[in-house]
């Protein structure tokens, strides 16, 4: 029994704008449509002559926006169903109408509207002269309980200026025995106008089919050719005419239709499968294309004026007549422009030279030779030779004129000019990175945190750090005198790089310092972390150290008030690390060295790099014992463990190198010291005088000066828990002075 199936074709949703053909950019502020009107609907531009409100399109090129879907989809505005007011639901209930066969083909439930379904747009392009759509897969299926179901919708309308875009668009059918049919008919009286149509047979097995193969197994395909761009009125029929064949096999019961953009659909033998595979597959529905013209005008003659509804209304534009039987033409942007013709100033000058670099692929519509300039001008570019050649870049005739020698003398220049670049950069890196390297062993990301501490740059230090501002040089390294930030400063650079371990106090030195305000201790203004072993910028102060003024180069006299006030303030100083910070600060290496004076003989206690912050009344064991064996406790000596008591007994020392102007030495047992020491024991005060610098012997002052050196001795004392705290000592020696100025 035949029975006519119609299976009616709508083109609805949207492909991924990836899938859309690559465009050279336009620039975001160019206009596409006319002022005031909407040149936008969801993601979807709408340029001019297309619009969607009077005075905003062209005759036959109205839209609209429909704002129940999110985001908007845009429509052609045919005479339709309401589908401006449909929702999201109401849209596919209405227009998804069945029709329902037993397996005898006797129909159980036919509707029909003869109305045409909105055309959903994808895109628009007026350079190409086309919009793509979107419309769904027809499917002819045979159900569980042996009906027969073929999916129908309203035919797809393309009135003038819209035609089917020719060698764009394939009729693809899709399953085991399938005829697929599109055809212009009347829907009423069936008659049929024309057809296109394809078979697809799989009669032998289902693995004939192949994927990605559409040659009749299991996919067929037809082109639409020029002869068939005419459909206005179109459906996708399936076996048009012929009886409706239950499947011999239950795996395929569908067979599938569709006009489809070229290209576009891949196909799958998995697609054969299954119920409603494809519709579910492409459930908002696959693309075609669409050619549009303006009316059905022509082009003016060349010379002549153009009519009065011109619709090419941008200067560097052109008119081109369409090729459809509908009549018409297209207008188009001259060579070299870009942008809307159909509206006035739309098409702009585009920089041919930007998109070679931006797409490559558009060098050869661009071409300029490896030899050639890209130089872009008005309407057009130009591509003139390089230095030292002649020709045209365009037509690749570019050709050296440069003399062999020459090339060959700046050729050598400029490769040694280039090694020498790549060198310094290289050179250059390396620095950066070691320097970032040092910055951060040597405690840079702490220090940072640090207040009061600024972190200076090894380009800041170099001004300083020339042989020319040595003030001070040693075993230790060097001391450089210069002005940094408008104040002079002390720079500490040392000579020799230290082991890891030391490295790792590096911090410990800067926080301590970071810690302390005081008059009698020299305040540490920076530090450079760039290099290896770090640099320190303290306050600049101006005599020199206290060993300086007893025993170097730069000696000079000192009276009694002066050596009294030179140890009271330099006790006090030790007295406020020890006693008087939140934290108590152990100094490690208290000695004449580290005891800085300035223009008025007041000291500042310096050189922490073995201090030690510890809690109070606690001890700080270390593993090697550092500093100056001279001045250094024999209990430290013997156990590592550095104490407060450590620090005095240094300062006892340093008491009586100031009464006695000799040094203390490890060398001869510290003779000084032992000295001092048998003298107290015997009580002998001939022999303690003759220990006295003669600049401070006066008969008046012994009293004092034997008061001074008990302080010192009473600080040398081998029984750790005998000596005073420093603030003792402190104490005594500003009652000592106070009374040398009675």
């Amino acid at each position: 029994m035949s029975v006519v199936m119609w299976f009616l074709f709508l083109f609805l949703a949207a492909v991924p704008a990836a899938m859309a053909e690559q465009q050279p950019p336009s620039s975001s502020s160019r206009p596409i449509t006319l002022p005031g009107c909407l040149d936008k609907c969801g993601n979807i531009s709408i340029p001019f002559p297309f619009g969607v409100k009077p005075g905003c399109f062209l005759d036959g090129f109205q839209v609209t926006c429909n704002h129940s879907f999110q985001p908007p989809r845009l429509f052609l505005a045919f005479e339709t169903p309401d589908y401006n007011t449909f929702s999201r639901t109401s849209f596919h209930q209405v227009f998804d109408d069945t029709t329902r066969y037993d397996s005898a083909g006797n129909s159980s439930d036919y509707s029909s509207n003869s109305s045409a379904m909105p055309v959903e747009l994808m895109d628009i392009s007026v350079a190409r002269a086309e919009v793509r759509a979107y419309g769904l897969v027809r499917s002819s299926c045979f159900r569980a309980n042996n009906t027969y179901q073929a999916q129908q919708l309203q035919a797809t309308t393309l009135t003038a200026p819209f035609t089917l875009a020719a060698m764009r668009n394939v009729l693809v059918g899709v399953g085991l025995r399938t005829k697929v049919i599109m055809a212009t008919s009347f829907f009423y009286t069936r008659t049929l106008v024309r057809r296109l149509t394809c078979d697809s047979e799989t009669s032998l097995s289902p693995d004939q089919a192949t994927s990605g193969i559409c040659s009749g197994l299991g996919c067929c395909q037809s082109i639409v050719t020029p002869t068939t761009t005419f459909f206005t009125f179109f459906e996708v029929d399936f076996n048009w005419g012929e009886e409706v064949i239950m499947p011999d096999d239950p795996r395929f019961p569908c067979s599938y239709g569709m006009v489809v953009e070229s290209s576009y659909y891949n196909f799958s033998t998995e697609d054969m499968y299954g119920d409603d595979v494809l519709p579910k597959k492409f459930p908002r529905g696959v693309p075609f294309v669409i050619d549009f013209a303006i009316g059905n005008g022509s082009c003016p003659v060349a010379g002549g004026p153009p009519p009065p509804d011109y619709a090419c209304l941008s200067g560097n534009s052109s008119c081109a007549n369409a090729t459809s039987d509908k009549g018409g033409y297209v207008c188009k942007c001259l060579e070299h422009y870009d942008g809307n013709p159909y509206i006035p100033n739309g098409c702009q000058d585009i920089d041919e030279c930007a998109l070679r670099d931006q797409y490559p692929d558009l060098r050869k519509d661009y071409p300029c030779s490896s030899d050639g300039i890209c130089v872009n001008r008005l309407g057009g570019y130009d591509c003139p030779c390089k230095t030292g050649m002649r020709g045209d870049g365009k037509n690749g005739t570019c050709t050296e004129q440069f003399p062999l020698r020459a090339k060959i003398a700046v050729g050598a220049t400029g490769a040694l000019l280039a090694t020498s670049v790549c060198v310094f950069l290289v050179l250059l890196r390396r620095e950066k990175t070691r320097m970032k390297e040092y910055f951060k062993k040597n405690g840079g990301p702490i220090l940072k945190e640090v207040s009061n501490i600024k972190i200076f740059k090894k380009e800041e230090l170099k001004p300083v750090l020339k042989s020319s501002n040595i003030v001070g040089k040693g075993a230790f390294g060097e001391v450089y005198k210069g002005v940094l930030d408008g104040q002079q400063v002390a720079v500490k650079r040392p000579a020799v790089s230290v082991d890891a371990a030391q490295k790792g106090q590096f911090a410990n030195e800067v926080i301590i310092q970071s810690r302390i305000i005081h008059k009698n201790i020299v305040r540490l203004i920076g530090c450079c972390l760039e290099v290896d072993v770090p640099i320190l910028v303290y306050e600049f102060v101006s005599k020199g150290s206290m060993d300086d003024i007893l025993h170097g180069d730069r000696k000079e006299p000192l009276n009694l008030d002066q050596r009294l006030s030179i140890a009271a303030e330099s006790a006090e100083g030790l007295a406020y690390m020890h006693s008087k910070t939140t934290t108590s600060i152990l100094h490690g290496d208290v000695k004449p060295a580290n005891i800085l004076l300035n223009d008025e003989f007041v000291p500042k206690i310096s050189d922490f790099g073995i201090s030690r912050l510890i809690a109070v009344d606690k001890a700080q064991h270390t593993n090697y014992v550092i500093g100056d064996r001279s001045y250094m406790d024999p209990v430290y000596l013997q156990t590592g463990l550095l104490t407060k008591k450590s620090d005095v007994y240094s300062f006892g020392v340093v008491l009586l190198e100031l009464v006695s102007r000799r040094r203390a030495t490890y060398a001869d047992n510290n003779s000084l010291v032992m000295s001092f020491l048998d003298a107290h024991r015997i009580q002998s005060r001939s022999r303690t005088a003759e220990l006295f610098d003669k600049e401070i012997t006066a008969a008046r002052d012994m009293e004092l000066l034997e008061g001074l050196a008990g302080i010192a001795v009473e600080c040398l004392n081998y029984d750790v828990d005998q000596r005073p705290e420093m603030t003792e000592v402190a104490e005594r020696l500003l009652m000592l002075r106070r009374s040398c100025h009675k």
